[in-house]
């Protein structure tokens, strides 16, 4: 009788238990099930916001370092060829822009040129063609975590979350940044890099990889370097750990072994960049000479004074405000895990003896160790250079993702961290200098509206106290158009009125005798609106569009409160006519 009494006990007790973990179970299933459909969502709000399209404009070298140049190059499209890109400065590899920027010109050309779908190319398409195609690379970001979370301790899916949450994948990953290009480089060095570490206190050497392997990693190597040569500093620590891998005792010796297995990879696609930027940058006035990108990027950047035209900043702008401004609770979580394993490391040199803590590899011996190194190493590196901006640290990005979703914590500041990226994604995405892509799509239509044939017209586009304005987006043919764009920059009150009586007085126009109509528009934020008013001209016409914000001229806390907040933080488009 006791032992059926027992027996019951038992299977009783087993049922509760499989219970529990059924119900464990589950609900580790749900909230991994939430991760993949959050991730999935994330995803297709980064493909449809890049179509929609995004109206922000976060920095000039979007457009200007690749669909400028490469829209002029192949469609003949009227544009500005920054300076970077004359033959004389040759400092930016033309690869990646033809790989990218280009390919999707081409592909367009041969539409039209097949008749496929003739008035295809507008505006609208030259913007977004680029950009889909980098959106389409972003992914690569998502593929390397994938790959890279189980092989650094972090949980899979939390990590894929942070990444397509983060407001850095959802606006500077699907744009034509080469600091996009940097990151996706720097993320498949890792894949490569990541399967031949070991975290034990004594390591093993594991086994060789295949042959192509390293003439896989010296070519992502070159790549990134002709790409951008701040490459390096995110290789550095990537290579080491590869070089030292299963080593006892690294010494230059087998450093410089492991080193030559890059060469040929290294070597063969440098030659294919010389090669290209040479072809490129080939004129018939001029002998035909090697052209090395990097090595006049560097000769460049590497003089204070062209710096200083950039803007210098602080040494520490970079791990003070550039990291919170891109990553926001994230960086802060990086410099909280690198306190505490100072601490540890301190506390490891009171008791053992700065010469055994040296040589203690069990202080370093775990992946968030070398996570913090991959971070915070590139970080410091660029941080030698005193001009910082926010975007250059961009390829960062995976490291800390991994870094801040460890498989045995849950992820803290859930609620902050999605009110920062919302937040990061409506500045930069929409209000920062949001009306000016708006503004040319509107120019657009005016300028190829049709005309009557027994009055021509001329339309003169000024800028003033904006962003550089992409001339490609206006799709102008490259000779004789009678459109003339004029970017006044931050110009001064007396200078901008000058130039509009300049422009109106001239012989051709209808106001000076001439047989011309000749329109004039002024494009202006709101803060500056009253400059323009000074000049005493006739306003036919005024469009606006909303929402724009230019930190250059802000409008004042108080202006923001009162009726007029929305014409303050809108871009004000303004055609005008003769002197009153």
């Amino acid at each position: 009788m006791t032992q059926v009494c027992g027996s019951r006990a038992s299977s009783a007790a087993m049922r509760k238990s499989s219970q529990a973990l059924g119900l464990v179970f589950w609900r580790q299933f749900d909230v991994k099930m939430a991760a993949r459909v959050l991730w999935g969502s994330l995803s297709l709000l980064r493909v449809l916001w890049c179509l929609l399209p995004q109206t922000g404009y976060v920095h000039p070298d979007e457009f200007f370092q690749s669909p400028e140049v490469m829209a002029e190059d192949i469609l003949g499209v009227q544009a500005t060829r920054p300076w970077e890109f004359y033959p004389s400065s040759s400092c930016r590899t033309v690869v990646f822009p033809l790989l990218t920027s280009g390919s999707t010109f081409w592909l367009l050309r041969l539409w039209e040129e097949w008749g496929l779908g003739p008035g295809l190319v507008s505006g609208y398409v030259l913007l977004v063609g680029p950009r889909l195609l980098l959106t389409a690379l972003s992914f690569a970001l998502d593929r390397a975590v994938y790959h890279l979370a189980p092989l650094w301790g972090a949980d899979r899916w939390n990590a894929l979350v942070l990444l397509s949450g983060s407001y850095v994948t959802l606006v500077f990953y699907t744009r034509t940044f080469s600091n996009a290009i940097e990151g996706l480089l720097f993320a498949w060095l890792l894949v490569l890099v990541s399967p031949y570490m070991t975290w034990s206190p004594k390591p093993k050497k594991p086994a060789p990889g295949p042959w192509w392997h390293g003439w896989l990693l010296g070519g992502i190597v070159a790549a990134g370097f002709f790409n951008r040569p701040t490459f390096l500093a995110f290789a550095l620590v990537p290579l080491y750990l590869w070089g030292t891998r299963g080593a006892t005792n690294p010494g230059f010796k087998s450093l410089t072994w492991e080193a030559l297995v890059l060469f040929p990879g290294a070597a063969l696609t440098a030659a294919v960049f010389v090669v290209m930027d040479s072809w490129y940058f080939s004129s018939p006035s001029k002998s035909s000479t090697l052209v090395l990108t990097p090595v006049n990027f560097l000769h460049y950047n590497l003089d204070p004074q062209n710096l200083a035209r950039h803007g210098t900043h602080v040494r520490l702008t970079h791990l003070a405000v550039n990291g919170f401004l891109l990553f926001g609770v994230l960086h802060a979580q990086a410099l909280q895990v690198a306190w505490q394993q100072l601490q540890v490391c301190l506390r490891a040199f009171v008791q053992m003896g700065p010469l055994r803590v040296l040589g203690a590899q069990s202080l370093l011996a775990s992946p968030r160790s070398y996570l913090l190194l991959l971070y915070f190493m590139p970080l410091a590196l660029l941080s030698a250079v005193s001009h910082q901006e926010a975007r250059f640290l961009i390829p960062l990005l995976v490291p800390l993702v991994l870094l801040c979703s460890p498989q045995t914590q849950p992820m803290p500041w859930k609620g902050t961290l999605v009110f920062f990226n919302a937040l990061g994604a409506f500045f930069f995405g929409c209000l920062h200098q949001g009306g000016l892509v708006p503004g040319l799509g509107y120019l657009e239509q005016v300028v190829h509206a049709p005309v009557l044939p027994s009055m021509p017209t001329h339309y003169t586009l000024l800028f003033t106290h904006t962003y550089m304005p992409p001339r490609h987006l206006l799709h102008l043919p490259g000779l004789r158009s009678p459109v003339e764009v004029v970017d006044m920059g931050g110009t001064e009150d007396r200078v901008l009125c000058q130039a509009l009586k300049s422009v109106t007085r001239r012989p051709a126009c209808q106001e000076a005798g001439g047989p011309w109509l000749c329109r004039l528009f002024v494009v202006t934020p709101g803060t500056t609106r009253h400059a323009v008013e000074k000049c005493s001209f006739l306003l036919k016409n005024e469009t606006l569009m909303f929402p724009h914000l230019t930190l250059e001229d802000p409008p004042a806390l108080s202006s923001l409160l009162s009726g007029a907040w929305k014409d303050l933080l809108s871009l004000h488009i303004m055609e005008l006519g003769g002197e009153i």
